[in-house]
């Protein structure tokens, strides 16, 4: 949990975590939207006549649409503030969401769902974004753990809400009702959030004084496209391309590799990634608290650099597994192997703020671009290699590769060193008209 003690400052108000509640709920919708899909999918094709490759391209297209729009959205939040564009970004992908149990063919549905990734990327960095404003630098670490553990639970969540919603009333209802629930949060946060916490009735001088001691940051950034052409944002781009890759994997192709590589029935397999994705949920918090706290005590470059060890740490779990002759052992290895990748996930965003400071969005849309890149293509890397070499061995020795370069990448990043951003155009039209 968040840490009070972590300044000499006394908060008499905590209005920053309310910002928190409505960040881990959004966090919650975000993978409900996303993995309502996947969960839905023997039902889509069998209604629309879909093959496992269309099927493949609908999953595609979500993620592809993402990547693409991550960092110009992620400069919306900075420019225009996050309050503007999480209210559009959630109303965006809350309409595709609905729209994709209106479709009545393969066609159709790629286009719900590529619009549907189009409109719910930049909302994490729109989230972290707003963290800049209203979290001192040793709180957001366990700001984003709470995000993403929240993100897990979600996703492991989804299934059997799905399950039960198509056994009552078919596919199209479950997007229907899912699609709601973010009109319901966005019309609640429009109400409640302000850009700026001083602007906001609830939040007092204390708290204020509080989230002045860390970095504080303007209401809206001054961005310019070639400041991003940065060494150490590269660093922080790979590294997270690395995180993703694996990720990718446990979220798409794990219960198969339970069934096919190890021998379980598929129930006995989904029970086994639900369990392996709520060690992740552990790990996001856990490695959110463990930034935080070793920031605090030996600095930015300790506390951001738990990847030098938990990924190096993963990719030997997962070797282990695949020399592993018993079943169960593997399972375990595995989810172990998670739990230490997750770990990464909240050293890597607060990161992005220890560098980008007043553009924290732009610089994580940049980040999660790169990551979702690499959440692409790691599906498929594990596909053809299981396709050409028939064993599961290889393309998870691959991936605790990928691990092993992610660690060298964390190794190299300098979170002292900040992005120096020119003011763009618009900010300076912006900053006039004010």
């Amino acid at each position: 949990m968040l840490d009070n003690n972590a300044s000499p400052l006394m908060s008499s108000t905590r209005t920053r975590y309310t910002l928190l509640y409505f960040a881990c709920v959004l966090s919650v919708i975000t993978y409900i939207d996303r993995v309502c899909i996947a969960s839905s999918a023997p039902a889509i094709r069998g209604d629309l006549g879909l093959n496992a490759v269309q099927m493949g391209w609908i999953f595609s297209a979500f993620t592809f649409a993402y990547a693409v729009f991550e960092i110009p959205t992620g400069w919306m939040a900075d420019v225009f503030g996050p309050r503007k564009t999480l209210m559009r970004i959630v109303l965006w992908w809350s309409t595709f969401t609905a729209v994709s149990g209106l479709a009545w063919n393969f066609t159709s549905l790629v286009i719900a769902r590529f619009l549907f990734g189009a409109g719910e990327a930049g909302a994490y960095p729109s989230i972290s974004r707003s963290f800049s404003r209203w979290f001192p630098v040793t709180e957001r670490g366990a700001a984003h753990g709470a995000v993403f553990m929240c993100s897990r639970l979600g996703a492991a969540a989804t299934p059997p809400l799905v399950i039960l919603i198509i056994a009552a009333a078919g596919w199209r209802v479950s997007f229907w009702i899912f699609g709601s629930l973010g009109v319901a949060w966005s019309v609640m946060w429009w109400r409640w959030f302000r850009d700026d916490p001083a602007a906001h009735p609830s939040v007092g001088p204390d708290e204020l004084a509080l989230i002045a001691s860390g970095t504080p940051t303007t209401a809206h950034a001054n961005v310019h496209w070639r400041d991003l052409l940065d060494l150490n944002l590269l660093y922080i781009c790979l590294m997270y391309f690395c995180i993703a890759y694996g990720l990718y994997f446990y979220l798409t192709w794990l219960p198969t590799y339970f069934t096919e590589a190890r021998g379980f029935t598929p129930q006995q397999s989904a029970w086994l990634a639900s369990a392996v994705l709520f060690t992740g949920a552990i790990a996001s918090i856990a490695g959110g608290w463990l930034t935080d706290e070793l920031t605090s005590r030996y600095g930015l470059k300790a506390g951001r650099s738990i990847a030098v060890v938990a990924l190096p740490l993963s990719a030997v779990l997962i070797v282990s597994a695949t020399l592993s002759p018993s079943p169960r052992l593997a399972a375990v290895l595995i989810a172990l192997a998670f739990f230490c990748a997750e770990l990464c996930l909240s050293p890597s965003w607060a990161m992005c703020h220890d560098i980008g400071g007043e553009a924290a969005g732009t610089v994580t849309g940049a980040m999660n671009t790169l990551g979702n890149l690499g959440g692409s293509l790691s599906p498929l890397v594990f596909g053809y290699s299981v396709q050409l070499w028939g064993s599961w061995s290889t393309p998870l020795v691959i991936m605790a590769c990928v691990y092993l370069a992610g660690a060298a990448m964390t190794l190299l990043v300098n979170p002292h060193r900040r992005i120096v951003f020119r003011r763009s155009p618009l900010a300076r039209t912006q900053s006039i008209a004010r």
